[in-house]
């Protein structure tokens, strides 16, 4: 059979073996099968033209609702059940991978915008605003990089379930010592009062620079840093890596303050204890001794310079 049809052998048993039917081989059967098996391999997406979701999405379109109101909505409706979530961004998509023709075009309509292309979010400048009078790290004086000399700090935030609540994270970048503030909510006020209050608990000569990303609770930066004399830089747009010490702080805090968990059960207290856990632990980057450690090694060596200065 190999030879008649100018097939290789192996070609052939695998032809057979995939598409006997009943104890035979048809080629009308055989294509049959071929077909359901190509369709099981590629499911159809959730949100296909012919599903019932698609018809709640495009019937709730014609309510004038939003795609993220439609989203939110099916969550809430349907608790339980994610074959009834769908993403707001899904929704846009499917509607703009329609196929051209008039009903695209009605679907379109229905959006806000109406615009016949998905805009991307980086085209033209972020329409979430930008933080005023930001320093960007890239002046931020070259001692910092090379961590000799302490006193230079990282900041962030944590968040706990559904990003209702906050923990202020402070990493000094040559001790890798650690300070958590207690925070009511992400705003940029509460961020200004708990981390002064907490860096107002370090020594002067311990506060030089805080580096930062570019988040909305730090808008009221120029305060924060009259209120601390300390010199504040903030990283570029979505680059975590810049203040990495902080980062690598972020995920070893997670070992006590999980994701996905009501990080406001915490008071000042408990953040403290916590504080002390990770800076009572040895480090390898620091020869194996402790953060507090270092840190104590750093302000002896201010004080001695201090007192040979007076003398």
């Amino acid at each position: 059979m190999a030879q008649l049809l100018g097939r290789s052998p192996s070609t052939i048993s695998r032809e057979l073996r995939r598409n006997v039917c009943a104890g035979s081989y048809a080629s009308a059967p055989a294509q049959r099968m071929c077909q359901q098996r190509r369709v099981a391999s590629r499911p159809l997406p959730k949100l296909h033209s012919e599903g019932c979701l698609w018809f709640v999405v495009s019937t709730m379109l014609t309510w004038c609702w939003s795609p993220e109101q439609i989203a939110r909505t099916l969550r809430r409706m349907h608790p339980h059940d994610p074959s009834l979530h769908i993403s707001h961004e899904s929704i846009y998509t499917a509607i703009y991978a329609y196929p051209r023709g008039e009903l695209r075009r009605q679907l379109i309509s229905l959006l806000r915008q109406g615009r016949s292309t998905r805009r991307p979010r980086s085209a033209g400048s972020d329409r979430r605003g930008q933080i005023p009078d930001m320093v960007s790290i890239h002046v931020r004086p070259p001692e910092v990089n090379d961590r000799l000399m302490p006193g230079h700090w990282e900041g962030d935030l944590i968040k706990g379930a559904g990003n209702k609540s906050a923990v202020g994270v402070l990493v000094e970048r040559s001790t890798r010592l650690v300070l958590l503030c207690k925070m009511p909510d992400a705003s940029a006020e509460s961020a200004l009062a708990a981390f002064t209050n907490k860096l107002r608990q370090i020594a002067q000569p311990m506060r030089c620079t805080l580096t930062y990303d570019q988040g909305k609770e730090m808008a009221r930066h120029k305060e924060l840093a009259a209120a601390t004399g300390m010199r504040v830089y903030f990283c570029d747009p979505h680059s975590p890596w810049q203040k990495g010490s902080c980062e690598n702080t972020n995920g070893l805090l997670r070992q006590f303050l999980p994701k996905g968990t009501d990080l406001s059960v915490h008071d000042q207290e408990a953040l403290d204890c916590i504080a002390d856990l990770m800076n009572n632990r040895p480090r390898q980057t620091l020869n194996w001794d402790s953060p507090y450690q270092a840190f104590q090694r750093f302000m002896a060596a201010i004080d001695e310079k201090s007192s040979a200065t007076i003398h």
